[in-house]
């Protein structure tokens, strides 16, 4: 009788404990724990996180700046300096990803340190949930702050050739010199070699048409088409959020006329309109591509915001909220649209994608940012030149980003529906 009453009462400790664990759960707990579950989604994450590693450490592997340059007795350090050289880099994506890759070390470690401290001295509940949070999010505001304040700065270092004056003055007598170079000692501007020359052991993936190496470009290459599928897709999300909840909450007149609205713009080619745009600009930037792919693609995410909106609108906890006399503002942005954004979510994830897909098309038909090492751009003079080699490397990595891409997005959309949870 006692060992029954002993075992009954160890079951129900342990069921006390289970539910007491499941209830410090978040929503977001629950999604990771089911996105883990599929394998093929998780090393989709990695596989698109190491990919984020080789676009923000890029100059560690390929530059024509040296980390030290000694000559005569004088010693400089030529590849710090020039991290932030908009002369250098003449394009604002990777003075951003220079900036991610000197705070990295220390934001990652000022944050993990910070989780551990909470961790360590209070359960991690949701009021300590939020400080992380808040935590989080102040680091990545203080990345862009940093960001905006380095544009500010004059650069006017001309743009100098390290490489080939290490080997002149080599040959050189009269003068001592020494430095110490990045693995590929050139950048993606570099010019000079043979023309359409194949892989070898000093040109991994060849040399391109405008005499540049290939592998350099593939290196700058995954800057630009991470940085347009993750800021074109941030610019129509926003907007896709913003019209969607207002159409979906108030209803009425204003969900008549943003529905008609969408309608309209849908049944315009998007592509049509891009190539449209772009023709009337004289230089087009990455900027301007980025911004035509925001400012047509939201109509989505707004669609499914709306329905989204339209469903949650009613239920008990939106009505007690209205209730207590919270403001409009409030009750959208804080109570709402958080339960709302599963789909959203789902929709970014292959967004992503599709813009890498759509910066690559505009580069190989010509429209694209021709000052910017772009994957379309070295695939388009694959197909002018016929040359095996810059067609297969931008066309192998632009299928494995949008596979990786596509694959997490499926992971996702099962994770966050209920019906396929385990």
């Amino acid at each position: 009788m006692s060992k029954v009453s002993t075992t009954t009462a160890t079951a129900s400790t342990a069921a006390t404990s289970q539910g007491k664990a499941e209830e410090d759960l978040t929503y977001g707990d629950i999604v990771w724990g089911q996105l883990r579950k599929n394998t093929y989604a998780i090393y989709a994450l990695y596989l698109l996180i190491a990919l984020f590693a080789v676009a923000i450490y890029s100059p560690l592997v390929a530059s024509d700046r040296p980390f030290i340059w000694t000559q005569d007795g004088v010693t400089t350090y030529p590849w710090f300096s020039s991290l932030f050289d908009r002369n250098y880099f003449e394009n604002a994506v990777d003075i951003f990803f220079n900036l991610l890759m000197v705070l990295s070390v220390p934001v990652l470690g000022i944050w993990y340190g910070g989780l551990k401290y909470l961790q360590k001295n209070e359960p991690l509940k949701r009021p300590r949930r939020r400080k992380i949070q808040t935590m989080t999010m102040s680091l990545v505001g203080l990345v862009f702050a940093s960001y905006i304040a380095l544009l500010a700065l004059p650069y006017e270092e001309p743009y100098r050739t390290y490489h080939e004056d290490y080997i002149a003055a080599q040959a050189d007598d009269s003068t001592t010199i020494d430095a110490t170079f990045t693995v590929i000692p050139f950048g993606y501007r570099k010019t000079g070699f043979k023309s359409l020359d194949k892989p070898s052991a000093e040109h991994w993936l060849g040399v391109d048409q405008s005499t540049r190496d290939v592998a350099v470009r593939m290196l700058y290459g995954t800057r630009i088409a991470l940085s347009i599928g993750v800021i074109a897709v941030s610019i129509y999300v926003s907007i896709g959020i913003f019209v969607g909840a207002m159409a979906g909450y108030f209803g009425g007149i204003v969900d008549l006329l943003v529905v008609r609205f969408i309608e309209i713009f849908m049944s315009i080619p998007s592509l049509f309109v891009i190539l449209t745009l772009l023709a009337f600009v004289e230089k087009p930037s990455i900027f301007h591509i980025m911004m035509v792919i925001g400012l047509l693609r939201w109509t989505g995410v707004a669609r499914l915001v709306r329905s989204e909106f339209l469903r949650l609108r009613n239920l008990d906890f939106v009505n007690a909220a209205i209730a207590l006399g919270f403001p409009t503002h409030r009750i959208i942005f804080q109570h709402i649209l958080p339960n709302a954004l599963g789909p959203v979510l789902v929709n970014a994830t292959f967004g992503v994608a599709s813009a890498i897909l759509i910066e690559s098309t505009l580069s190989f038909l010509g429209l694209g940012d021709v000052s910017v090492p772009s994957w379309g751009q070295t695939l388009s003079e694959g197909y002018a030149t016929s040359a095996w080699h810059l067609i297969l490397t931008p066309g192998i990595a632009i299928f494995i980003t949008v596979s990786l891409l596509n694959q997490l997005g499926d992971g996702v959309r099962s994770a966050l529906d209920p019906k396929a949870r385990k």
